[in-house]
């Protein structure tokens, strides 16, 4: 389990931050100018920085969530049969 230090700010904290950004995504269908989820990232919170923004992505890149071509992203959608269902 990942315990945070007892003074951390959760609204700069990358898990928080990425998953403001994949509602964004979601509102859109289809890919989206890279610069518009990055003007609705800033105004959220004045403690967001274009950094903040850029390590969200790698992070969520990282882990195959979202797709990246020509300045748009996209959030990718999961096929219900490659979910798992159960542990057991």
């Amino acid at each position: 389990m990942i315990l945070p230090h007892p003074e951390t700010d959760f609204s700069t904290n990358i898990l928080v931050v990425a998953s403001d950004i994949i509602k964004e995504l979601q509102k859109h269908k289809t890919s989206i100018l890279l610069e518009k989820v990055m003007e609705s990232f800033l105004k959220k919170d004045i403690k967001r920085t274009p950094d903040l923004f850029i390590k969200s992505l790698t992070f969520l890149y990282s882990f195959g969530l979202i797709e990246y071509s020509n300045y748009k992203v996209k959030l990718i959608t999961r096929e219900k049969q490659y979910e798992q269902q159960n542990l057991f």
